[in-house]
C-alpha cells in the first residue's frame, strides 16, 4: 500500500515537473520554428523532429533527474519520505547513477513488453495502455508473492525498497518550551 501511495505522491509531483519543461519547450519551439499567426485558424504544429529529437528526450531526462538525484541524495524521494521508504542498493548504501538508471530502465522493461503484446494482440492505443498499466502492476503485486518483499525492478537491477522505522522527534513547541526556560 506504502508503494502505491508514494508512485501517486511522486506522480503528481513528476507530472506538474513534466507539464514544466513541456510549457517552456512548447514556447521556445514555437518561436524559433513556427510562423505564429494572429486567429486559431493560424494554429500550426511544432515540427515532428522537434517533438521527437528535443521535447521526448527532456522528458526522459527529467524523470531520471527525478528519481536519480533523489535516490543519490537520500535514497527518498519526496513521496519516499511520506510513506517512510527508502531505497538502496544490495549493500545497504544509497544509489550511484548506474544503479538508479539500472533501477529505472528495470521498472520500465515489463509495461514496455506488455505494451508492445497489447500492441500485437489488438493494435488500439488503448490496448496498449491497458497492457502497459497491466505490466506495472505486475512489477508491484511481484513484491507479494516474493519472500524478500522485492519488486520485479529490485531484482533486475540488484536494489531494495525498505519500510524506514518511525523515529520520534521533538515537536515545534516543545522545543520552543526548553527555549523559554533556558
Amino acid at each position: 500500500m506504502a508503494r502505491l501511495m508514494t508512485m501517486l505522491y511522486d506522480g503528481m509531483l513528476i507530472l506538474a515537473m513534466l507539464f514544466l519543461v513541456g510549457l517552456i519547450l512548447s514556447v521556445v519551439g514555437t518561436m524559433m520554428f513556427v510562423d505564429v499567426g494572429t486567429t486559431a485558424q493560424d494554429a500550426k504544429e511544432l515540427p515532428k523532429w522537434y517533438q521527437n529529437g528535443v521535447m521526448t528526450p527532456a522528458f526522459v531526462l527529467t524523470l531520471v533527474g527525478f528519481y536519480g538525484i533523489f535516490w543519490r541524495k537520500s535514497g527518498q524521494t519526496l513521496g519516499m519520505q511520506t510513506w517512510r521508504l527508502k531505497t538502496v542498493n544490495a549493500d545497504g548504501h544509497l544509489l550511484t547513477w548506474g544503479n538508479s538508471f539500472k533501477r529505472i530502465i528495470g521498472a520500465c522493461l515489463l509495461p514496455l513488453l506488455c505494451a508492445l503484446v497489447g500492441a500485437l494482440i489488438h493494435g488500439s492505443r488503448l490496448a496498449v495502455l491497458f497492457s502497459a498499466f497491466v505490466g506495472l502492476l505486475f512489477n508491484y503485486a511481484f513484491c507479494w508473492f516474493n519472500r524478500r518483499g522485492l519488486a520485479a525492478h529490485d531484482i533486475l537491477s540488484n536494489t531494495m525498497t525498505l519500510k524506514v522505522p518511525k523515529y520520534e522527534h521533538e515537536g515545534i513547541f516543545s522545543s520552543l518550551k526548553k527555549k523559554t526556560k533556558n
